[in-house]
């Protein structure tokens, strides 16, 4: 079966910077959500993607995470304790090559239905002067409410998305 994409909304941060992405009022009427994201920070600590379902500030988000530079391979994870975000990857910081932005995608499957809501990401940080990173993390948020609303934000308050950031929501229907 052909699967059939449709953006729901997409949001560009202008020049004065934002601390968060948020999508609200998503419909229920599609199978799956895809987010497809690029970033860049204004401060040059962890660039972390984030989310929030539904404005949930508890610690209902578990996840595991694998990670690497090529030389450096890493993982950890979030199952036995929770959290209170799900971390979905890396983006790029101030720090990295000027214009550059880490690129991450989002898959949520069956966000509409009574179950745990499974999240699957990869993520890329870009840095041409030194090295890049890929991050691949699987989850589930502890509810079993439907999405109706994403909130999407650095690990680090206080950092900002920088001008260009952007955010694209796509529902997916199969036919």
């Amino acid at each position: 079966m052909a699967n059939t994409y449709t953006l729901i909304s997409s949001t560009t941060v202008g020049s004065g910077g934002a601390s968060s992405i948020d999508f609200t009022s998503i419909p229920n009427t599609y199978t799956d959500l895809l987010i497809k994201i690029s970033t860049r920070v204004d401060q040059a600590g962890a660039p972390n993607v984030c989310l929030r379902f539904n404005s949930d500030t508890g610690s209902n988000y578990k996840y595991k995470a694998a990670f690497g530079n090529g030389t450096s391979p890493g993982s950890y994870s979030e199952v036995d304790t929770g959290s209170t975000f799900m971390n979905l990857g890396y983006g790029d910081n101030s720090a990295h090559t000027a214009n550059t932005f880490g690129s991450t995608d989002v898959i949520i499957p069956n966000y509409a239905d009574s179950n745990y809501k499974l999240t699957t990401s990869e993520s890329t940080m870009e840095d041409n002067n030194a090295t890049s990173y890929l991050m691949i993390t699987s989850g589930y948020w502890n509810n079993t409410n439907a999405i109706t609303s994403i909130t999407l934000f650095n690990q680090n308050s206080g950092y900002k998305w920088v001008q260009y950031t952007t955010a694209s929501l796509y529902g997916i229907k199969k036919n």
